[in-house]
């Protein structure tokens, strides 16, 4: 099980990501685009930055839904890998049949 601390940081995380993404796209293409003067792009530039670090989508840590683990992260099912293994063989994941050949 992660600490607390760290998936109520990664929450907070996903919060601002959420609430700043469309302004950010905003700024983002206005930097990008080339027809624009350089002044204005800059300043666009500027106020790119002077939004929180953690608003940043790539600051998000993809976690476990159940345990907080980061590492061993199954996106299709929002689990990690040892979560993953347990609830397959308890055959709770519907869908999901364990190999053999």
């Amino acid at each position: 099980m992660a600490k607390v601390s760290s998936i109520q940081k990664n929450l907070r995380r996903q919060e601002l990501a959420k609430k700043f993404s469309k302004r950010r796209t905003k700024l983002k293409n206005v930097i990008m685009n080339r027809s624009l003067l350089l002044e204005e792009r800059f300043a666009a530039q500027l106020k790119l930055q002077k939004l929180p670090l953690n608003s940043n989508e790539n600051r998000v840590r993809n976690r476990c839904q159940l345990t907080g683990r980061a590492r061993g992260f199954y996106k299709k099912f929002g689990l990690s890998r040892n979560k993953f293994r347990e609830y397959a063989n308890l055959g709770r994941l519907p869908g999901v049949v364990k190999s053999s050949w």
